[in-house]
């Protein structure tokens, strides 16, 4: 609910205050006077773009303030506007986007104006006062079509990205073969390479090896060689054990010099005994090493590479030969998409069809108190083909009317004029009542091309909206604002050759007094007495 607008040098407006309550508060005014620089102003708040020729002459900026209040919440959002076209906005003293406007004050005020009416003629709209009307059933049951569809197009996507696949698989299918069966040729196992490597010193040195093993293994072990020396050495050091720590130490140590002697000594042996004089072996090696470092070249770099491609098109050809089970099983997919979307959109459908008999009524109703009497109104849900189903459902919602009982119902854009148009969007406010949720309603013109009973009954009918709401109404019509709990006037006057609007609240006799401006253009006695008595004539809706 807006609770207080603040407007400083925007178009004709040097500074405003404007405090708003609950129920229905009616600005009036000459034409002129700056209504629509008003209502521009809540505009800007609500997000609409900006026009920098709006600042007031002379003035570095314009800028407008306001204060809602959503739920328990309190919000205050502001937006300047300079003279060079720049915009600044804030939310709660913190700076925000127009987007973030739109966005959170936005949807806290609808605004019904002339060209808001013209929405109601595109049959585009029709769809969600009708899902609006229908309540929850409707709203469970869009969103289940929604996710249906979805599902539907997820299935088709995966069906057309599996063909391109397949068929990317099926151009590809030779030289997959030709890498499968290079590389299974050779069939190399990872970190081959690594350990041919590690064998070829001794395949290609191996005499020179054995002989140098065996000669070390003989000088080792041979009588007088280094086992025996050592060997004597300790035993000689182990005739004094016992005397001095530090010598038994190093009779240990050559202790462990023995023992690794002889270890050393094993290994040489067993080295020498291991070593492959066969020149084929090494003829064998050195050819696998060969193949092998082909397919790195090719497939490369290293030989992990090599396998990760011969897999990559194995599996690129295993799934080739299983294309035609795929195909069917993504062909399925959709199929069953495809049925429970059908399922969802009759649903919908239904809810929609079942609303329409209480909705088509109710809006008969709500404008006949409208001073439309014998207005008939249609709803026309036309199926459309599958491939032109869009988000909100599998047909085309549109209202059909009829201003009299004996004619035929047409679309509203092609009978309704703007007088009727307005009138329609008001019963629709009515008609939807709870369904809204928005707290505050602004009305602009919308009793334009009316007067006398109808204008009487507008009036009756916003202050009804009035009940449990904020309803904010810009009116030229006394009929209309006499209904109001709160009244502001929007006057200009002159200060010295310069014009200013100001706003006031006007109460008692200024009341009276503006209601028989509005009736007769003067404040003459027999107009202020018109004007008495038709405000005492009004019964206020209960709140």
């Amino acid at each position: 609910m807006l609770d207080e607008l603040h407007v400083r040098d925007l178009a004709l407006i040097r500074e405003a205050w404007l405090e708003f309550g609950p129920g229905m508060t009616v600005l009036s005014g000459e034409t002129g006077a700056g209504k629509t620089a008003l209502l521009g102003a809540l505009k800007l708040l609500l997000g609409e773009r900006a026009d920098s020729g709006a600042v007031r002459d002379g003035a570095p900026e314009a800028t407008v303030e306001g204060r809602f209040r959503a739920g328990e919440r309190e919000l205050i959002a502001r937006r300047r506007v300079s003279a060079d076209g720049r915009s600044r906005c804030t939310l709660d003293d913190e700076m925000a986007t127009v987007g973030a406007l739109a966005e959170r004050i936005g949807p806290l005020v609808d605004l019904h104006g002339q060209h808001e009416h013209q929405a109601l003629l595109s049959p585009a709209t029709h769809v969600g006062y009708l899902d609006r009307r229908a309540g929850e059933s409707a709203r469970v049951a869009l969103e289940e079509y929604r996710t249906a569809r979805e599902a539907h197009r997820a299935a088709i996507t995966s069906r057309d990205e599996l063909a391109v696949r397949m068929a990317e698989a099926a151009k590809n299918a030779d030289y997959l073969r030709f890498v499968a069966e290079e590389i299974g040729r050779v069939d190399p196992v990872p970190g081959e390479d690594a350990a041919l490597e590690a064998r070829l010193p001794a395949l290609q040195h191996g005499e020179r090896l054995a002989e140098a093993a065996g000669e070390a293994t003989r000088i080792l072990r041979a009588d007088g060689g280094a086992l025996d020396s050592v060997a004597r050495a300790q035993a000689t050091l182990l005739k004094t054990v016992g005397v001095d720590p530090a010598l038994d130490a190093l009779a240990a140590r050559l202790g462990e010099v023995s023992a690794l002697t002889d270890d050393v000594s094993a290994e040489l042996r067993s080295y020498r005994d291991g070593i492959e004089h066969d020149a084929d072996a090494l003829d064998r090696v050195l050819a696998r090493l060969s193949a092998l470092s082909g397919l790195t070249r090719k497939y490369g770099p290293t030989l992990d590479d090599v396998i990760a491609a011969r897999d990559a098109a194995d599996e690129a050809l295993a799934a080739a030969d299983a294309g035609d089970e795929a195909r069917l099983a993504a062909d399925a997919a959709v199929g069953a998409a495809q049925a429970q979307l059908q399922a969802a959109a009759d649903r919908l459908t239904a809810v929609r069809e079942e609303a329409v008999p209480g909705f088509v009524a109710a809006l008969a109703d709500a404008v006949a108190e409208l001073a439309m009497d014998g207005t008939r109104f249609e709803v026309d849900i036309a199926a459309l083909p599958f491939d032109a189903w869009t988000a909100d459902g599998p047909h085309r919602v549109e209202f059909l009317y009829a201003p009299a009982a004996a004619q035929k119902c047409r679309p509203l854009s092609r009978i309704a004029s703007g007088g009727e148009i307005s009138r329609v969007m008001l019963a629709l406010k009515g008609v939807l009542g709870a369904a809204d949720s928005v707290e505050t309603l602004v009305f602009d013109e919308v009793d334009a091309g009316i007067g006398g009973a109808t204008a009487t009954a507008v009036g009756r009918r916003l202050a009804q909206l009035g009940r449990g709401r904020q309803v904010i109404v810009v009116t030229h019509l006394a009929q209309v604002a006499v209904f109001a709990d709160a009244h502001l006037v929007v006057s200009k006057e002159m200060d010295g050759g310069d014009a200013a609007t100001t706003v006031t609240r006007v109460d008692g006799g200024g009341r009276v007094a503006e209601i028989a401006r509005m009736l007769s253009g003067n404040d003459s006695d027999a107009g202020l007495a018109h004007a008495e008595e038709l405000l005492q004539s009004v019964e206020h809706p209960a709140r």
